[in-house]
């Protein structure tokens, strides 16, 4: 059985990378990511920063004028922020409005990147659940929501009910996906569940003991798999409600495990 290297000690040499959100203490990405430089003896590290929503530009504007920082992780709720301080941005975070990963290019600028949706699909291929041909319920709009939805429509899911009780931010998104899947979507303020062969919770409820619950589980459809973006706790309300009813579970950790090929390509990691 193989270990994974000692990381280097942090020095004046090591580059880094931060990951923003409020709250933060719920990441998981620096476990995975440091870990990663470490295996490929890169010397760098991944540190959670702490940003409110009011301080988000001010947090932002410095850590991308600190010249030893090469990389931004986004996490809820600045998805949507972060997309308008990129410089440059990809095709995917153009359609989905938000971005998960910023990097610092060649000439200072910083380039957006939204990764959300895929690693969200290649999660659910992974655990035997294509999207292809199905019928998707998807909760929420925000960032994540947004790539996920781009992405499920991406990967052959025949219908998409969208829900989010901002109706101009459900309209938007719409909008955006209609000009690429058309006639693929429906929106609504309350989670349409009927006939559902996949429902997401792509919203932040779950992370506190206090939320909601983002649907109401006796409404979901027979043989429905749920799944739930959040990531700690890793059965979040949601699940244990779905699971004691009998459906098959999807935790969002599957999410992120998913994207960590795809940021070593972004960032250029080796």
């Amino acid at each position: 059985m193989t270990s994974t290297p000692p990381a280097p000690p942090i020095s004046g040499t090591t580059r880094l990378y931060v990951v923003l959100g409020d709250p933060v203490t719920q990441v998981q990405s620096p476990g995975l990511m440091n870990p990663l430089f470490a295996r490929l003896g890169i010397d760098a590290v991944l540190v959670p920063v702490h940003a409110t929503p009011e301080r988000f530009d001010r947090v932002f504007g410095g850590l991308r004028e600190a010249g030893n920082v090469d990389g931004i992780f986004v996490t809820v709720p600045h998805k949507a922020a972060a997309r308008g301080l990129a410089d440059r941005c990809s095709p995917m975070v153009e359609i989905t409005g938000s971005a998960n990963a910023l990097r610092r290019e060649a000439d200072g600028g910083w380039y957006a990147e939204n990764f959300d949706g895929v690693g969200f699909v290649a999660g659910l291929v992974r655990a035997g659940c294509d999207p292809r041909g199905q019928r998707v319920s998807l909760v929420g709009a925000g960032g994540a929501g947004s790539a996920i939805a781009a992405a499920l429509l991406a990967a052959g899911a025949e219908r998409l009910a969208l829900c989010d009780p901002d109706t101009a931010k459900l309209r938007a998104l719409r909008a955006r996906l209609e000009a690429h899947w058309r006639g693929r979507t429906t929106g609504s303020t309350e989670p349409d569940l009927a006939g559902a062969d996949v429902v997401v919770n792509a919203t932040p409820l779950g992370l506190r003991p206090d939320d909601p619950l983002p649907l109401r589980p006796e409404s979901l459809p027979p043989g429905a798999v749920v799944a739930d973006i959040v990531m700690k706790p890793r059965e979040t309300p949601l699940l244990r409600a779905a699971a004691a009813l009998g459906h098959r579970v999807h935790h969002g950790v599957h999410m992120l495990d998913a994207q960590v090929d795809s940021y070593r390509e972004f960032f250029g990691l080796g």
